[in-house]
């Protein structure tokens, strides 16, 4: 039990979301091992929320997510269906018939190297073929290794990384996963590309009632459950798997907040009309569909655009990436010696953080509500540290806590918007297998230096992220709406035959509209 912990159960639908969903994953259990000197204080974050103590059928503790996510045949590569923490014996039926038996053996993937680098550090197999887990401490999260040096991790490489388990190093518990065997993650036959055939998924007796087990399983066990988070791809036909889904929260668990997260990849290549006008469409009808089932949904992307036009791929200035309405400042720009006030002021503007939603810049919308999170900043640095009697360069000098800096930066931005800020001092542990994305101008604790590159690995970074209500969205998803209204739905048959209807389009369209409408420029927050 979560000892009273408000719960929250995380649904990932698709396989990005399986790869936002790791690396979030991944956050966590930096942030549980994070050593106890640089640990935040008790009461600023509580792992309870997301994850939930176990035991295996052998005694041992376990402290896994909270988490159902459903991916496509073919998609966990060298990862088992039921997990790795409980052993393939335990969970085997026991066979009654005496006769003879014939095994067929499917080969198995290679295990990445990274993840076998993993394995050995958290845990060992007895003689007994039985892996032992390591005990779960009072503090929660892996205890340190036993040996005197710890191994120096393997970093998983983009060419060693084919599927979101390849970099996964949290152990999930066995009524996590949940395969759809009637499509196939590879190949070009038997894909999950539309809408309709998503939202067929759940109506299947099968795939629901799967569903609703896994459910039933996590929430009876729940305290006091506050509501869930679901990562879900917008692109592909998980967005109708998305669709059925919320509608099943909200009809079976009514009173509780719904969290959708609408994931889209980057940049697109206009040389694949099929799949972008396919993306277009699963984009229009899952926004549309989760949105009426869910307390709120917001579109991540690092494309900048909704529609069938592709735009650059977001871009921030200390990260080297290939190519997350939200917005964040990775990593928080603070120099050595700087407080958050001199960095505020240095920032300026809306361009403090860069949107994440694929819905324009700041420039020109009217923001209805926001709320801001900045962690990793160590106390010492949230207000000035001006000598006494120096004049101070702003009215945020003169604030006496970091939750005053941030709210008053906030108020001066947007006089009239409500917002609410918030200070963690936990920073973002980026070690691996969070990719290696940081500029050489980055310290090891993530400040911006002048100087010559430090030549250590950076090891955590102080974030700024921001959720915000703003009228950019009525731009955004009127939009999206035209580039719709211009299609001929009937040159994609495919599309139509996986059980959308002309009729179901002409509907989205107004929905998007309606939507569009709510988030129009004005005096007040809109309802």
């Amino acid at each position: 039990m979560a000892g009273g912990a408000r719960e929250v159960l995380t649904l990932q639908l698709g396989h990005f979301a399986g790869f936002v969903g790791a690396h979030w994953w991944n956050q966590q259990d930096a942030a549980l091992c994070a050593p106890s000197e640089a640990a935040a204080p008790p009461a600023e974050l509580c792992p309870d929320v997301l994850y939930r103590a176990g035991r295996t059928p052998h005694g041992r503790e376990t402290y896994t997510p909270r988490l159902i996510l459903m991916d496509l045949k073919g998609s966990l590569s060298s990862l088992k269906q039921e997990g790795g923490l409980y052993g393939d014996a335990q969970l085997d039926a026991a066979i009654a018939w005496q006769g003879k038996l014939t095994t067929h053996k499917e080969e198995l993937c290679p295990k990445n190297p990274y993840l076998q680098d993993l394995r050995s550090a958290e845990g060992v197999l007895s003689s007994d073929g039985i892996w032992r887990v390591r005990s779960i401490p009072s503090g929660k999260g892996p205890p340190p290794l036993a040996t005197a040096t710890a191994p120096k991790p393997l970093i998983p490489t983009e060419s060693s990384v084919r599927v979101w388990s390849d970099f996964l190093r949290v152990h999930l518990h066995p009524r996590s996963i949940c395969m759809i065997h009637k499509y196939n993650h590879d190949g070009e036959a038997g894909r999950l590309e539309a809408f309709g055939q998503g939202e067929s998924i759940l109506k299947e007796p099968r795939y629901l009632e799967e569903l609703e087990d896994r459910l039933h399983f996590y929430v009876e066990e729940c305290d006091f459950l506050q509501g869930f988070q679901i990562l879900c791809d917008l692109h592909n036909g998980f967005s109708g798997v998305g669709a059925k889904a919320t509608e099943l929260l909200q009809d079976e668990y009514s009173g509780r907040g719904i969290i959708t997260w609408g994931l889209l990849p980057g940049p697109y290549s206009l040389r694949e009309p099929q799949k972008n006008v396919f993306r277009l469409l699963n984009t229009a009808f899952g926004l549309v569909h989760m949105s009426a089932h869910s307390s709120l949904v917001c579109p991540l992307s690092l494309g900048r655009s909704l529609g069938l036009r592709p735009e650059p791929p977001v871009t921030f200035p200390h990260l080297q990436y290939d190519v997350v309405t939200a917005a964040a400042t990775i990593p928080f720009p603070l120099v050595p010696g700087q407080s958050l006030p001199d960095a505020l002021v240095q920032l300026g503007g809306p361009a403090a953080w860069t949107p994440l939603s694929a819905c324009g810049g700041p420039c020109g919308t009217r923001c209805f509500a926001l709320s801001v999170v900045l962690r990793g900043l160590d106390g010492a640095r949230h207000t000035s540290r001006l000598a006494p009697g120096t004049a101070l360069p702003s009215p945020l000098h003169a604030c006496t806590t970091g939750e005053d800096v941030l709210a008053q930066y906030l108020q001066q931005q947007e006089p009239r918007v409500r917002s609410s800020a918030h200070l963690l001092l936990a920073p973002c542990n980026v070690v691996p297998p969070y990719p290696r994305l940081f500029s050489p101008s980055l310290s090891q604790h993530g400040l911006v230096l002048d100087g010559s590159p430090p030549g250590a690995a950076v090891e955590s970074i102080p974030v700024l992220g921001a959720l915000c209500s703003s009228s950019t969205l009525s731009q955004t998803l009127g939009d999206l709406a035209r580039d719709l209204s211009t299609l001929d739905v009937r040159r994609w048959a495919s599309f139509l035959d996986a059980g959308v209807e002309q009729a179901d389009v002409e509907e989205a369209l107004e929905e998007l509209g309606s939507l569009a409408q709510c988030y129009r420029g004005g005096d007040s927050l809109t309802d």
